[in-house]
């Protein structure tokens, strides 16, 4: 179908195969482009599926370049959202904006997030990230349209290691009962996932006998023969009484050779050098203008940083991560504190992982690295298990390992390791009380370019209300392996750890004390070379209170931003503040928080989380605690019942308004 006129019903464009070949090229340079003008972004795939994105946006949907609204268009959903520059690029193809205009891809305020939100770019027809849930909406729009006897078509691109998730196939089972023959899925097969090879992480073949199987009719084409793929559309198109599959059996990294077929291009983007390069390779040399692409985002980062500078409380001072002479911090990402710990616990038998595709990202692949009597074994059973992007299956699976007396860990993103599989961890893990440990990774907004659907804000939240369940929110890298080994082997029943992705502050060491259920105090003593050396820390039980003005309450590397808050506060206005590290969410250390609330005059809860996945059990242990007493001022740093947003890391803390800067400027309304 040639792309047209909603009004006028006239033809805009009607590409021939040849175009469309020439466009399938221009449009892999400049997703390479914005992918390299972002810094971060998934190469592989987005490569993989891009014939496929040019057939579907050029030549077989419905769509009105000038009307992306048109009640009759075509719907396309990207249940794979990380390969979101196929939706912008194939939109911008269509002639519905400049193209060049994508190189603002994941920036903050941008509307090309890292994965694609509808509600900023309404092309994309749905909000996606999540994996497994695309095919859904589509059934459900597909659903509607017979409802509303309308003859648009739908759809979904989805990938073969996405098929390991379980809402696929009960999407698949609706569709088929429910005979939506308006409703295509476009698998783009290109083999691997993060993990490695889809054939070993979780084999999901035979797939055009199982999509038959639940009543679909399947066709496998070529998913770089741009004719075969019009074909495979065209056969789509004439089936009646069932939905249709096509399997579309691609190279991931197509069309650059230091690309193709390897699993770390996924998650991966060029470099601007390696981008010149692929250009040279896909013959686009003086086609596609990167310097001018990236001056496009920069003009773009330019905006964002002077509106975060503006507003950004101001002191006397900056007081930002190592840019005074004194108070220097070495940063290490938090996550790799849980890696370490499962290096190190992994010569206790007992202990068994479960990987869940970003094993690497999330360091639990340490458990394995230099231990290959450790690593995963394809279809054979070792003690470090791939179950794929399945984390409802993961979730039970550990039960029942921790059953049988095993010491089983299971990590993922903390967005989809606390909601996803939150019945299965209520009702399985937590009501059946297994030793579980549940590893919720890229927790906060910190967590960057990946945007909404990957920034944990709720896991807390989520999880403390289950009865029995412990959850640990430890501060910098060193706590992080301090408290996986305490969950591991000193705490026995249902666990929550959630740490961050980037990398922060350095805060503690291996001397500084550490106890599940007992929060930490920190006082800062001097103005030093470094700001581990300029605090000291004791347990909270510990500490006999000195007088001090604030008291911040905070987890996670919100300590580290609540210490340089102090700094600020004894720098700007001579006042003391207490920190209390209560890296234990459940049980909380509620002896501390009392003591802090009649000690301080004011009391500030901090967390990189919604607001209250903190500050209401503080809150309400400070009721409790006083018992009519006088209550210290109180306030709360955190998210304010916002989504997270696509930005540098740094970018968003600002954005966010969960600095150090907001903290101290928050403690100064409040004590002034």
């Amino acid at each position: 179908m040639p792309l047209i006129d909603s009004k006028s019903g006239r033809i805009r464009k009607d590409y021939s195969l040849d175009e469309l070949k020439e466009a399938a090229r221009l449009m892999r340079g400049y997703n390479l482009a914005v992918l390299a003008c972002a810094g971060s972004g998934h190469a592989g795939g987005t490569l993989s599926a891009m014939d496929l994105t040019a057939a579907l946006y050029l030549k077989v949907a419905r769509l009105d370049p000038d009307n992306p609204a048109w009640d009759g268009r075509d719907r396309i959903i990207w249940s794979t959202g990380h390969k979101a520059p196929n939706v912008y690029i194939g939109v911008g193809m269509t002639g519905a904006f400049p193209v060049e205009n994508v190189a603002t891809l994941r920036r903050l305020t941008s509307p090309f997030q890292g994965h694609p939100h509808w509600l900023k770019f309404p092309a994309a027809e749905a909000s996606t990230g999540s994996l497994g849930q695309g095919l859904s909406i589509g059934v459900g729009i597909a659903m509607a349209a017979k409802l509303d006897q309308k003859n648009f078509r739908v759809y979904v691109m989805n990938g073969d290691g996405e098929l390991q998730e379980g809402s696929i196939w009960e999407a698949a089972m609706a569709a088929g009962h429910y005979g939506l023959d308006s409703l295509v899925s476009i698998v783009d097969k290109n083999r691997l996932q993060i993990d490695g090879w889809v054939k070993d992480v979780m084999d999901v073949d035979p797939i055009a006998d199982k999509f038959r199987a639940f009543g679909w009719h399947a066709v496998e084409c070529d998913g770089h023969d741009l004719a075969a793929i019009l074909r495979a559309f065209d056969e789509a198109a004439a089936v009646r009484g069932k939905p249709t599959v096509i399997i579309a059996h691609t190279t991931k990294g197509k069309g650059v050779d230091f690309m193709e077929n390897v699993a770390g291009w996924h998650g991966k983007a060029p470099s601007l050098d390696e981008t010149r390069k692929a250009f040279a390779q896909l013959g686009l040399d003086g086609k596609v203008d990167l310097d001018r692409m990236k001056r496009i985002a920069d003009e773009h980062q330019k905006k964002v940083d002077a509106e975060l500078a503006a507003k950004m409380p101001k002191f006397g001072n900056d007081y930002w991560w190592n840019r005074q002479p004194v108070m220097k911090v070495q940063m290490d990402p938090t996550r790799m504190g849980y890696g370490r710990a499962l290096q190190e616990s992994g010569a206790d038998e007992r202990v068994v992982c479960l990987g869940a595709d970003i094993s690497g990202s999330i360091t639990i692949a340490k458990f394995y690295e230099g231990h290959p009597d450790r690593a995963p074994k394809g279809k054979q059973i070792s003690r470090f298990i791939s179950v794929g992007i399945a984390e409802q299956n993961a979730t039970t699976i550990a039960a029942g390992l921790a059953k049988e007396g095993k010491i089983p860990t299971f990590g993922t993103y903390g967005v989809f390791a606390s909601a996803r599989n939150l019945d299965q961890i209520r009702t399985t893990v937590a009501y059946g009380n297994f030793n579980v440990l549940i590893a919720g990774a890229h927790g906060g907004v910190s967590v960057g370019p990946d945007g909404a659907t990957h920034q944990a804000l709720e896991d807390i939240a989520n999880i403390t209300p289950i009865p029995g369940i412990m959850a640990v929110v430890p501060c910098d890298a060193v706590e992080t392996k301090k408290a996986t080994l305490a969950l591991l082997f000193q705490i026995t029943g249902p666990k929550y750890l959630r740490f961050a992705r980037e990398a922060t502050p350095v805060v503690t060491t291996d001397a500084t004390p550490f106890v599940i259920g007992k929060a930490n105090v920190l006082r800062l003593r001097r103005v030093a070379d470094n700001m581990i050396d300029a605090f000291e820390t004791v347990l909270a039980e510990k500490y006999r209170g000195e007088g001090e003005k604030v008291a911040l309450v905070a987890n996670g590397p919100m300590v580290p931003e609540a210490m340089r808050a102090a700094w600020i506060l004894k720098e700007e206005k001579g006042w003391d503040t207490r920190v209390v590290n209560m890296h234990t969410v459940k049980p909380l250390d509620e002896r501390a928080v009392v003591s802090a609330a009649q000690e301080c005059e004011v009391l500030i809860t901090v967390e990189e989380h919604q607001i209250g996945g903190l500050a209401h059990p503080v809150a309400a242990a400070v009721l409790r605690g006083l018992g009519g007493g006088r209550a210290p001022r109180f306030g709360s740093i955190g998210v304010r019942d916002r989504f997270g947003e696509s930005g540098a890391p740094w970018e968003l803390v600002k954005e966010f308004e969960v600095s150090a800067e907001h903290i101290a400027a928050l403690a100064i309304r409040l004590g002034g």
